[in-house]
């Protein structure tokens, strides 16, 4: 091997191994993150909360159909914020963590738009049952945190929330609003 085409080798293994090295030292910060939840009982927004979720990134502002990105939600950390509330989320009827405890999102195309703009296209699974979702999301940078700021509606109904006697819409809305704001560390600059 020459001299050039091994300093050539080197450069691109050493571009590859960085770029890899850059990927998976980016991390949640869960102090600075949330995901919230409106829905209508009885046509009054009532808002909720997971409390615990982890995500494992490997996003590439320069390359974002390369990306990829996982959540898991700990469903039994959902809080509305009234005890009695609170109590009947785990159950059966709702989220029914004893044999769903998370919910999950795996994505499976990551679309740049533009000035800090992406849509991230996956799979979301909450409750044994699994559909498509596409979520619009804007990225901010400040110093070394990345905020991701995103919403997306879902209808609770096809993933079995709210079951039995509150399948009647009239008084739980089946149109969830999903808000998340989520701080990362180790992201490349936009």
């Amino acid at each position: 091997m020459t001299a050039s085409r091994f300093l050539v080798s080197a450069l691109v293994a050493a571009s590859v191994f960085t770029s890899t090295l850059a990927l998976a030292q980016q991390k949640l910060v869960p102090a600075q993150s949330e995901i919230v939840f409106v829905s209508k009982q009885m046509g009054v927004p009532v808002e909720g909360r997971f409390k615990k979720f982890d995500a494992q990134i490997a996003f590439d502002p320069a390359k974002p159909d390369t990306s990829k990105i996982a959540f898991t939600v700990d469903i039994a950390s959902a809080t509305l914020g009234v005890p009695e509330s609170d109590a009947e989320l785990p159950r059966p009827n709702w989220f029914n963590t004893a044999k769903f405890p998370q919910a999950t999102f795996q994505s499976t195309a990551v679309k740049g738009l533009g000035g800090g703009k992406f849509e991230v296209t996956g799979k979301l699974a909450i409750k044994g049952a699994s559909r498509d979702v596409v979520v619009p999301v804007a990225l901010t940078q400040s110093g070394a945190t990345t905020t991701v700021i995103g919403t997306f509606p879902l209808k609770r109904l096809a993933f079995k929330i709210g079951e039995n006697e509150w399948a009647d819409t009239s008084m739980v809305a089946d149109d969830v609003q999903v808000k998340f704001k989520l701080a990362l560390t180790g992201v490349g600059k936009l």
